[in-house]
């Protein structure tokens, strides 16, 4: 059998980042010259399986998440993209695709970046066309929401994981003099003392649709009142990271290839919130609680006084060589099914990134159990099975005028890892047949018998007989 290869520069690039090695001593360690270390991070040699082994064994990593390769999520978007009704007539299969991701991964992700701009220029087309029809609501068309994607797609590339900006929150601890069962005060006292910010709770009639503001000219973070203690100690959390660690951020969002200045800006709260969050959850202690606790995120958010959705969220972030959690991936869904944050530390598992998730997946169903934990055990066609928690979670508002609003909350693992969630316990974890059948997006979903389905799959046609009807419109089709 032949030698399997990959290339997989970028992630030995990022390893080697993050332990903060230069390419000689890592190609020491490995047995490599410094200069054959150097083309495989720049894609001109492969990384074998050989020297896979080898890079898992002496630095503890996961070989099985390190070998997959950007080449699946890669294909599982170009699905989605010509799962579009404008190409249907192009006969583009499945085999082509996958070459393409191999053989030119660039011009793969050149062409997911431009049907996503086709998209968002057709429904930009869209809401004007409806603007011009009732000319007195017309006005300027908003930003569009491609540097949220950009955003996503960068933290997705990172793994949610930057050690620089962990060690950061570390050191705040130390510097700030931080007291865990104080840490409002004692964050307040830090900002006071380094940064000369004083602290302030305002009322929301003063605040209006903020929740909190950094009032340069005196000097001032001005919290509003709706927050509840988690979200004001977040809001100070991310406040110090951006007042105290201005260039350590700034290094992190040059790392990403940003086309627009709103996604370096989006890309810098994210990357504050990210140090809040190691703040209000140190990484080292709060593995440990996870892992004493089974993943409880409820015991969690109270030993740490955080919400429902910064736990879940602080758990797919635990992705420290030698020191990993569970790899889980998370979503954030609203009533109308728009997913506003995604992410995927789990092998094999891909959100949609054009139209609606599988409405088998028991995101939506949450809302039906406001605030119950519910759980799943999901397939993909692949045959993989997925283990998942939901529940929904309110947002602070500014009272009867501007309701509270509301999410679902989405978790969850591989099969093989849940075992080790609380949540699983009393399931039969290895009867395939107790797993929901679901899809990533119905374009691409190849269940035929689906009865939730909104469109036919790829390659499939619509077999329409006037005869005959049944509980959906897409349950009867044929292969094109």
């Amino acid at each position: 059998m032949s030698e399997k290869k990959a290339m997989l520069g970028h992630k030995v690039r990022r390893l080697r980042r993050d332990l903060k090695m230069t390419q000689a001593q890592m190609a020491e360690e490995i047995g490599v010259s410094p200069s054959y270390l150097n083309l495989i991070e720049a894609n001109q040699r492969p990384l074998t399986v050989p020297l896979l082994l080898k890079i898992a064994s002496v630095y503890g990593i996961d070989m099985a998440s390190f070998a997959e390769d950007d080449e699946t999520r890669l294909v599982a978007s170009m699905r989605e993209v010509f799962a579009d009704p404008l190409f249907e007539t192009g006969d583009i299969k499945g085999q082509d695709m996958k070459e393409v991701a191999a053989a030119a991964p660039n011009l793969g992700h050149a062409i997911v970046s431009l049907y996503r701009a086709y998209r968002e220029a057709r429904e930009d087309l869209g809401a004007l066309a409806e603007k011009v029809a009732d000319r007195d609501k017309l006005q300027v068309m908003g930003a569009q929401a491609f540097p949220q994607e950009e955003v996503s797609e960068f933290f997705q590339g990172e793994q949610n994981h930057f050690p620089d900006l962990e060690t950061a929150a570390e050191t705040l601890w130390i510097d700030g003099d931080l007291e865990g069962g104080n840490l409002y005060g004692s964050l307040s006292a830090y900002l006071l003392k380094k940064h000369g910010v004083r602290v302030r709770l305002m009322p929301t009639e003063v605040m209006g649709g903020a929740i909190c503001r950094f009032d340069r000219h005196s000097r001032r973070v001005l919290i509003s009142e709706m927050l509840d203690p988690a979200g004001r100690t977040f809001q100070l959390a991310s406040q110090a990271a951006l007042l105290g660690h201005a260039p350590l951020l700034e290094a992190a969002v040059a790392r990403g290839s940003f086309s627009h200045d709103e996604s370096r800006k989006l890309a810098r709260v994210g990357l504050a919130n990210y140090v809040a969050s190691a703040i209000m959850m140190p990484y080292g202690r709060f593995l440990m609680a996870a892992k004493e606790v089974r993943y409880d995120i409820e015991i969690l958010s109270r030993r740490f006084v955080a919400s429902f959705e910064q736990v879940c969220h602080r758990l797919t972030s635990l992705q420290r060589p030698g020191a990993k959690g569970v790899p889980f991936f998370f979503a954030r869904v609203d009533p109308a099914g728009n997913m506003s944050k995604r992410f995927s530390a789990a092998p094999g598992f891909h959100f949609a990134r054009f139209g609606g998730a599988c409405p088998r997946w028991h995101v939506h169903d949450a809302f039906r159990h406001p605030g119950e934990i519910q759980t799943q055990l999901a397939r993909l066609p692949d045959g993989t099975t997925y283990f998942s928690i939901t529940r929904t979670v309110t947002k602070p508002g500014g009272g009867w005028k501007q309701p509270a609003r509301q999410f679902a909350i989405a978790i969850g693992s591989d099969l093989a890892h849940a075992g080790q969630l609380v949540y699983a316990d009393g399931l039969d974890l290895s009867d395939p047949e107790t797993a929901t059948p679901i899809g990533v997006n119905c374009r691409i979903c190849p269940r035929l018998d689906c009865t939730q389905r909104a469109f036919p799959p790829l390659s499939h046609r619509l077999a329409v007989d006037e005869h005959i009807r049944g509980v959906s419109s897409y349950v009867n089709v044929g292969a094109v």
